[in-house]
């Protein structure tokens, strides 16, 4: 029964993507007139006209740099306070405990007007080092929030018997912690960067100048742009390398999203 069932999920999930795929080598009319058909043939020009033409290849480098520099910042950052939430016993842990949870609970609508207005007065709009510091802070409570977990549930004889080598609290957390939590933060790290890479509101406030905006936004600008008359072949090409990140990560590191898992199960 588990296998059907299982199997009706992966097909419910796969299919979207597979019409996307095939959807972005077709023209308007095969689209509209054989929707679910194969397409005639498997050539590019979709793919060429949406990097080059609806500039596409620039959204996805810019995407690329925000997202690799704001993950670089995020865990180490994150690691390092969830392991001292975690571990530790100290005064007004349960308020900082409160205030990164609550951050979790304020979608990012409510806050974009005020970030706007301290962006404009720092003179960090349309620039890189802005929209990175936004994303880490909006990131920070989430990557508290599943890390302390993790850190929880490390046997404390591991953190004794690296005091008892002589290590420090540092050392203790570079050299024993860390390595143990990988499986987390590397899932960690694959949600953020998903979240990162396909992330809108914030990134349609603060980078306005053509040049600087990200994949999602070159992507609306370009369905926006068409109004109407879209060429949604050239459409669905764009979607198609938005995707191809994010499935080649998770394919690359499915083994240790696989153990973060059977980890978390294990401490339920």
């Amino acid at each position: 029964m588990r296998k059907p069932v299982a199997l009706g999920y992966a097909l419910v999930a796969l299919a979207p993507i597979v019409w996307v795929l095939l959807g972005s080598f077709k023209s308007n009319d095969e689209l509209f007139g054989s929707p679910w058909g194969w397409p005639r043939s498997f050539g590019f020009k979709n793919y060429e006209n949406a990097w080059v033409a609806e500039g596409l290849g620039q959204g996805f480098l810019m995407s690329a740099i925000i997202c690799v520099v704001s993950l670089l910042l995020l865990l180490p950052i994150g690691s390092m306070a969830a392991y001292v939430l975690g571990r530790f016993n100290f005064r007004f842990k349960s308020v900082l405990n409160a205030v990164f949870l609550a951050g979790m609970m304020f979608p990012n609508f409510l806050t974009i007007l005020p970030l706007y207005m301290m962006m404009v007065g720092l003179g960090w709009v349309n620039t890189i080092h802005g929209i990175v510091v936004a994303y880490v802070a909006y990131s920070l409570s989430f990557t508290i929030f599943v890390l302390s977990g993790f850190f929880q549930a490390i046997p404390q004889e591991l953190a004794e018997a690296a005091e008892l080598d002589g290590c420090s609290e540092t050392r203790t957390f570079l050299s024993v912690m860390a390595p143990i939590a990988k499986p987390g933060i590397i899932v960690v790290g694959i949600f953020n960067g998903i979240g990162l890479w396909n992330e809108y509101p914030l990134a349609v406030v603060l980078l306005t100048a053509s040049e600087k905006r990200t994949l999602p936004l070159k992507i609306a600008d370009m369905a926006m742009a068409q109004e109407y008359q879209a060429d949604y072949g050239r459409l669905f090409a764009g979607l198609t390398l938005s995707l191809l990140p994010v499935l080649l990560i998770y394919f690359l590191l499915r083994e240790q999203i696989h153990k973060a898992m059977l980890a978390g199960a294990i401490k339920g």
